[in-house]
């Protein structure tokens, strides 16, 4: 059986030990919920990695937000790099559910994109719980929205060992009924091609792709191979190849679910009639028979996820198949952000809901849509049985429902809580500006929240006039942008960013050193408990990190909020001194922000982020595949993935271009650099394809400020 393996180049410090063994002892005890109450930058996600390789269990980590979760899919692969890390959100660029909305008498038709390498990453997630128990899935709240039977998607696993008789064209059938599609001329994942005696296999779940050698009607060869290259990777003994889809139904449960369908389509019509909604009914009845026919014609139709509650065979109001039934009975959930997580978790049913009741209220959707859903709260905790909850400032229900809280307020840095200062309102700009420029002067950076956009804007103008380099962030300026911004602060060319909500979870930003909270008395969202203690946190990378709440009252908020990190530092600077611990700031190269840009860009236009360093002969067919793929691209009008493309194009050609002067001899290299400078010079003319929307924010910058030089 496989294990998991911890890699990590240091050990636990500080609160980490303590806080690992606590964790570990309760899970042993049986404790159902626990919380690992951890302050900003104490190494929250090493703690839980020790943890899980101490207890050996399949481990689901739910994160509120797809950026939250890369991240954490990120570090967990780089702890456990020989156990399978899996990443499971939603696969949708794009979402337009479908919607009525009577008042207009409009209705929205279901629109969607879909993301092929994250669909692969799902489908790979749950591949992962058929075949091992060393398995970390880090998922957002997708994992309580349906995927269809674990049990039908298990039944029609497809189990090939050489020697094996088997025709094949009885192979192909099977391949078509688990999704797999023929296609000969393009072989990419979810596709299989035939020639001769030999069938090529890509499944959807892997980067490589599987070739069957048939004898006859004997299985010959099995061979793992590159499908770019063709290169053979290794020969397999036997395989297993899993559905193409999530959704897989067969032929007899298809056929029952059909004729149900129908008896609910019929009750449902005497129902509207007998009220009078005659156009609800008619409406209704023509749009349910035309995807029968379309299920007894090609096994699909539009919106099948509708039907779901019949092609499962589940009763009405019982929940649907989630991620959390394909783990076993023993695995660990670890919820990250609990604070942020727990109501989303709450929340997705009900807004689900009241959508699809207007839907069928109004003949576009049987009563049964309703049963294709996401799990109720209370039916997600009745399907975990371990619990461990991560925050910094864990809600209400965490606290109640916790057996445990460990906390972990010891940064391996040294580094305390920010020193907390209440200021009046009076002349807060004044003072403001004070304490940024002594900020300035030592060449760290300062962040300032206010309440609403146009305060933000204002505010920033002001410093800009008063030659304070200030930019301003909200929810109007897009994500990649405000990536930039953020590492421009780091770098320096703004000493200020002014903001609304600054204290996402995540934020990483050493150089700041203060941190201005105005208008803190006004209670709300925005200054809660909660968001004050992030807010405060985002200076604790800092070794001078100081918060400045300007407020006239001290709300009960506040008051929490300061005792609460005077508390932490009171801690801290026991365990410094105890342990003669000098504090010290973090340092992090500011290309770590920059290189997140950047596969932020790939992930959204589906591109590998980076490239790995490979021999000439591959460099070079791999030019030849991207620029192939970069011309499809630019005539599909997929702009800005033909931009990443040819960027990657460039980077390529670099490569080679390197490999090729390094081998060339000392006396020759002068001349040989000049050829090949000729030569990137013309291929590049011609790479480019016209017209490339810009793929960063660089010239597209909003706000009334240019960007400082």
């Amino acid at each position: 059986m496989e294990r998991f393996q911890l890699v990590a180049p240091f050990e636990p410090t500080g609160d980490q030990p303590q806080a690992i063994e606590k964790l570990v002892e309760g899970l042993r005890k049986g404790y159902r919920y626990q919380t690992l109450l951890g302050a900003t930058g104490t190494g929250k996600t090493f703690t839980i990695a020790h943890v899980i390789a101490r207890i050996q269990k399949p481990t689901l980590v739910i994160s509120h937000n797809k950026t939250l979760a890369a991240q954490l899919y990120a570090e967990f692969r780089e702890f456990f790099p020989h156990n399978a890390v899996e990443y499971f959100v939603s696969y949708y660029d794009y979402y337009q559910p479908e919607a009525y909305i009577p008042q207009t008498d409009t209705y929205i038709e279901k629109e969607t994109s879909i993301n092929e390498e994250i669909e692969r990453l799902r489908l790979a997630a749950t591949q992962a719980l058929f075949t091992r128990r060393d398995v970390i899935i880090v998922a957002s709240v997708s994992c309580i929205y349906g995927i269809g039977n674990p049990h039908d998607w298990g039944q029609v696993v497809i189990r090939l060992h050489r020697g094996q008789v088997r025709r094949r064209d009885n192979l192909l059938r099977h391949l078509v009924d688990i999704q797999y599609t023929r296609n000969d001329v393009d072989f990419r994942r979810g596709t299989f091609r035939v020639r001769g005696d030999t069938v090529d296999v890509f499944p959807a779940y892997q980067d490589t792709a599987l070739r069957i050698e048939f004898w006859g009607d004997e299985i010959d060869r099995l061979v793992e191979f590159d499908p770019l290259t063709g290169e053979v990777l290794r020969l397999h003994e036997s395989v297993e190849i899993y559905p193409a889809k999530h959704f897989v139904t067969p032929e007899e449960k298809l056929r029952r679910a059909i004729e149900a369908i129908e008896r609910e389509l019929h009750e449902r019509l005497e129902e509207l009639r007998a009220q009078g909604k005659f156009l609800e009914a008619e409406r209704l009845r023509q749009r349910t028979l035309y995807d029968l026919e379309m299920l007894r014609e090609v096994g699909y139709c539009h919106g099948i996820e509708n039907y779901s509650r019949h092609l499962d065979g589940r009763a009405p109001g019982e929940p649907p198949w989630t991620l959390l039934d394909y783990f076993p009975d023993d695995f660990l959930v670890v919820i990250d952000e609990s604070h942020m997580t727990i109501p989303q978790l709450r929340g997705m049913y009900h807004g689900d809901r009241s959508r699809k009741e207007t839907l069928v209220e109004y003949g576009f959707r049987l009563p049964s849509a309703l049963d294709n859903r996401p799990l109720t709260f209370e039916e997600f905790e009745q399907r975990v049985r371990q619990v461990i909850f991560m925050s910094a400032t864990p809600g209400p229900y965490e606290l109640e429902k916790s057996e445990q809280i460990v906390e972990q307020l010891i940064r391996p840095t040294g580094i305390l809580d920010p020193v907390v200062e209440v200021r009046p309102t009076k002349g807060q700009i004044e003072d403001l500006i004070g304490e940024i420029r002594k900020r300035v002067a030592r060449g760290e950076r300062a962040l300032v929240t206010t309440l609403t956009k146009r305060l933000a804007e204002e505010l920033s103008d002001y410093l800009n006039e008063m030659g304070i380099r200030t930019h301003y962030l909200h929810a109007d300026i897009e994500t990649l942008e405000r990536v930039e911004i953020l590492r421009d602060l780091r770098l320096g060319v703004y000493d200020v960013v002014v903001g609304i909500n600054l204290l996402r979870e995540g934020l990483d930003l050493p150089e700041v050193s203060l941190v201005a909270v105005l208008d803190a008395d006004k209670e709300g969202f925005l200054r809660s408990e909660t968001a004050l203690i992030q807010t405060i946190g985002r200076a604790a990378r800092h070794v001078n990190g100081t918060a400045i709440l300007y407020a006239d009252t001290i709300t009960e908020s506040m008051r929490r909020a300061i005792e609460e990190t005077n508390r932490r530092r009171v801690i801290q600077e026991a365990y410094n001194r105890a342990h003669g611990i000098e504090p010290r700031s973090i340092v992090k190269a500011v290309r770590d922000l920059t290189d997140r840009v950047r596969e932020m860009v790939a992930e959204e236009v589906g591109v590998p982020g980076r490239l790995p360093v490979m021999p000439k002969d591959e460099l070079q067919r791999l030019i030849r595949a991207l620029e192939k793929e970069m011309k499809r691209a630019a005539q599909a009008l997929e702009f800005e993935k033909a931009a990443a493309l040819r960027d990657q194009i460039f980077e390529l050609r670099e490569q080679l271009r390197m490999i090729e002067l390094a081998e060339t001899p000392p006396e020759a290299r002068l001349r040989r650099l000049v050829e090949l400078e000729r030569i990137t010079e013309e291929e590049g003319e011609g790479t480019a394809p016209a017209p490339v929307k810009p793929t960063s924010a660089q010239g597209r910058r909003r706000g009334r400020h240019p960007r400082s030089p």
